[in-house]
């Protein structure tokens, strides 16, 4: 047994190699640009800012104007995160006239977000 941090991690008291169960997973790991891909779309996740924009958007679609009233930041700096937000696709927009409107790009990021919420929520 390790200890890091106050958390007890166990470990194996000798090597054995599951082939099997090797083989297995190997066989539906995804490869290395996917994982990659993937680490990359939590990354976004990460800020709080971003979150608390996407929170905005499940309940409208907003112009910058308004996520910048509602977040109290400037329109400069929701515009930078909302760039990084549609880099991931997880917004789109839409031109209004002389506005433009951000909403989310679909129900997947909705469903990220509840169940990381659901998750946080079950440890309390």
């Amino acid at each position: 047994m390790t200890q890091k941090n106050d958390i007890l991690t166990e470990c194996c008291e000798e090597e054995c190699i599951h082939k099997n169960l090797l083989d297995k997973v190997n066989a539906h790991m995804p490869d290395e640009m996917e994982l990659y891909d993937l680490s990359e779309l939590f990354k976004v996740f990460g800020d709080s800012t971003r979150i608390r924009i996407l929170f905005v958007l499940f309940e409208a679609e907003v112009c910058v104007c308004d996520l910048a009233e509602t977040l109290n930041m400037t329109q400069s700096a929701i515009s930078h995160q909302l760039k990084i937000l549609k880099q991931s696709k997880l917004v789109k927009n839409r031109r209004e006239g002389k506005s433009i409107f951000y909403s989310l790009a679909d129900e997947h990021v909705r469903t990220i977000i509840a169940m990381g919420l659901e998750h946080i929520e079950e440890e309390k």
